[in-house]
């Protein structure tokens, strides 16, 4: 007997040597197939370390469906579907960024973007900030309470609990009225929504319908791909969106143990038939059901006689040929020049993310950072502190947030740019997730949220650059081994 087959004749030899073959053709498609080079490596690196585990870890979560006949099949009906509405968006746009460049100030290149990129037209509107479930939930019930026509919901987490009770009997009140209900959730982010909620919803003419059905969600690799998205629409003219998901703990009451701080903007404009679309594309995709342009969906809106901002919504998922929030976020913080206020729960850049900050702070600008000082993940939290040393020297101020949780996805740049929606800063939100952000144009938006953000900082706790070097060694180590395999989760 051969020494190969000597080896191979023990079961325990033979498993592991299949094993290692498994992880070199994983780790040649991982070379193939993945894009981003620090994707690359942070995979490679955790088959090498865990051969077992990094080849589960790679097929389960990994694989690129931005290829995938899946994403293929939405992306021929979202271009058959925007056809109706592109022709005009760019004339349009060019005209009403002509009589409004004050307040767009220097970012025309930001505007032109978004044009260009995805044909995110701009739009006159009247924005209405909303800070934490408290504002929120009280003027959605309202607005749900008054729809004639439709409503249409398009959200990542919808609970069953106080809140998303209360808005499932505004709904069933609403359709039992002869309003058209339609519903979209996350079938990972919602898990108990389509127990019980949905059932009874449908039961009363809601069309609900999720974002893929998880059945194995521990073996599902499409919950990779989640509909982060928070939207509503209602008869067309009202849209909502923003961080905050149907859920109890956004309402600070007294009842719940942690404080949680989170924006949304409501929308009055033609913004508004920006979130019809691509509710409308994706209701496409899950309901397989192509609703066509008509005068109930897209409506024509009275004038905004006194419009707060401009806005443009701007989307991105697996399904865009781009990463358009990122590419936004990247060139509005590259454009700054006086002063960049990033809020975000999640803080895992990439390098031209990255790159821009230090950039803006290297040369002058007044840059800050607000994150949790705990989040909900501690291992998000580890892979967001590796980036604070090189963040700090640049001259970034970091701020950590102590009141309780922060999940706002907010940024504001100078005088008239300001950013609210759905999108973390961080892989998943830029490459993974279906994101959506309203990008607004104007002073007085850009102030309110450049308001909140200073009263947000009176409770968090400001890095000091000299006190973080002096962290231990092995706590640093342990950040830059989260940092490291933080793409591939």
């Amino acid at each position: 007997m051969s020494y190969l087959q000597e080896l191979l004749s023990d079961p325990k030899t033979f498993f592991w040597v299949f094993v290692y073959l498994i992880a070199l053709f994983t780790a040649i498609r991982v070379i193939m197939d993945t894009h981003s080079s620090t994707k690359t490596a942070a995979y490679i690196l955790l088959i090498l370390l865990l051969p077992l585990i990094g080849t589960i870890v790679y097929f389960t979560f990994g694989v690129n469906y931005r290829k995938a006949r899946l994403y293929q099949q939405k992306q021929v009906g979202n271009e058959h579907f925007f056809d109706e509405l592109k022709q005009n968006i760019v004339t349009d746009s060019a005209q009403l960024v002509s009589d409004n460049r004050e307040l767009i100030g220097h970012h025309i290149d930001l505007v032109n973007l978004l044009i260009k990129d995805s044909y995110n037209k701009v739009t006159k509107n009247k924005v209405s900030l909303l800070v934490n479930g408290e504002q929120k939930f009280p003027e959605v019930a309202r607005c749900l309470k008054a729809a004639r026509n439709h409503i249409h919901i398009e959200y990542y987490i919808f609970e069953n609990s106080g809140i998303g009770n209360s808005i499932k009997d505004i709904l069933i009140e609403r359709a039992n009225a002869g309003v058209t209900v339609r519903v979209i959730y996350d079938a990972f982010g919602s898990l108990g929504f389509r127990k019980n909620v949905k059932l009874e919803l449908e039961s009363h003419g809601v069309i609900v319908k999720p974002f893929y059905q998880v059945r194995f969600p521990v073996l599902a690799s499409r919950i990779n791909y989640r509909d982060h998205r928070k939207i509503i629409v209602i008869d067309g003219s009202i849209g909502f969106t923003g961080g905050i998901n149907i859920s109890d703990r956004y309402v600070n009451s007294g009842s719940n143990q942690l404080y949680w701080r989170d924006t949304h903007v409501k929308l009055e404009g033609e913004a508004v038939h920006s979130l019809q679309y691509h509710f409308l594309s994706n209701w496409a995709f899950c309901a397989d059901e192509r609703l066509p342009f008509s005068k109930a969906l897209f409506p024509a809106l009275p004038s905004v006689p006194a419009h707060d901002e401009l806005v443009q919504i701007v989307c991105s998922g697996p399904d865009h040929k781009r990463a358009s929030i990122m590419f936004a976020y990247f060139t509005a913080i590259s454009m700054a020049q006086k002063n960049v206020f990033i809020t975000t729960p999640y803080f895992i850049p990439n390098e031209s993310i990255l790159s821009a900050i230090k950039k803006a702070a290297l040369s002058g600008k007044d840059v800050r950072l607000l994150v949790p000082y705990t989040s909900d993940s501690r291992f998000v939290d580890a892979a967001s502190r590796f980036y604070f040393a090189d963040l700090l020297e640049a001259g970034v101020k970091i701020y950590r947030y102590k009141k309780g949780f922060i999940h706002s996805k907010t940024m504001v740049v100078d005088e008239h740019v300001s950013f609210v929606g759905t999108a973390n800063m961080d892989y998943r939100s830029f490459e993974m997730n279906f994101e959506v952000n309203a990008v607004m144009y104007g002073k007085k938006m850009n102030g309110k949220l450049t308001d909140e953000f200073y009263k947000d900082i009176e409770h968090s706790e400001i890095l000091d650059v000299n006190e973080w070097r002096d962290r231990s060694a092995f706590i640093t180590f342990l950040d830059s081994v989260a940092r490291i395999i933080s793409p591939v989760l």
